[in-house]
């Protein structure tokens, strides 16, 4: 059976309530729901009514059909058919006609390079994965997730090794998005300050953490998500 997924709809990180097997996938304007049956088949990509999923509809980069992700022997795997790279977790990339990639249990993003950089977000989650710690975000101001997101870009986009973007260019990058508002570096080593002492207080991060240490736990803990990476666009 399938189902379908609002826009909208919760970060898949937060977690997703799933039967074993079954396949959750999750762009900025919706997506579906499959059950574990074998032999199923999702396709991915800019042209919305030919896909299951749409993803970068108006990033001509992008192709009609982007990729699938099919169910063979048990396992859910991700083919691209498209013209430019799908990249996994840790920078993997999966180029044009490659072998199928199979995906582990729980949360897999996918991004799907499109023009001037831009890297479009496919949200995964496949059912039955090892069971661990539950997500638990912590609460952010509007600003600070801003800011956060900014510093820690990197780690949303699940690159291989990440650190925090140098305070100085989130600076300059807030400054563009946000030109009526004054951005000096002290402004955002502040939020850093304050988000790192309220974490020591509540529990969650060592006292003594730094700049990584912090991000990490905010990704970590689904405090910040891979879709907050929009902020960085409007």
């Amino acid at each position: 059976m399938a189902g379908v997924l609002a826009a909208g709809h919760a970060s898949l990180a937060l977690g997703v309530p799933s039967e074993p097997g079954s396949l959750h996938a999750l762009s900025a304007i919706g997506g579906v729901t499959i059950d574990a049956a074998e032999d199923r088949v999702v396709v991915f990509g800019r042209n919305r009514p030919e896909v299951d999923v749409c993803v970068g509809e108006h990033d001509v980069r992008v192709s009609r059909r982007q990729g699938v992700l099919s169910r063979r022997d048990g396992r859910w795997c991700v083919r691209n058919t498209g013209r430019v790279a799908v990249r996994l977790p840790r920078s993997r990339l999966l180029g044009p006609e490659e072998e199928p990639v199979a995906l582990p249990g729980g949360y897999t993003p996918l991004f799907v390079r499109g023009a001037n950089g831009r890297e479009h977000l496919l949200e995964l989650y496949v059912g039955g994965g090892p069971a661990g710690a539950a997500p638990r975000p912590s609460r952010l101001s509007a600003t600070e997730r801003l800011v956060l997101v900014a510093c820690g870009c990197r780690y949303l986009l699940h690159e291989a090794g990440p650190r925090p973007m140098p305070k100085r260019e989130a600076a300059v990058l807030l400054a563009e998005l946000r030109p009526a508002e004054a951005w000096p570096v002290a402004r955002v080593e502040f939020v850093l300050t304050t988000v790192r002492a309220r974490l020591a207080a509540e529990g969650p991060l060592a006292e003594n953490a730094d700049d990584h240490g912090l991000l990490r736990e905010l990704v970590t803990s689904a405090t910040l998500v891979p879709p907050d990476l929009a902020l960085l666009t409007a």
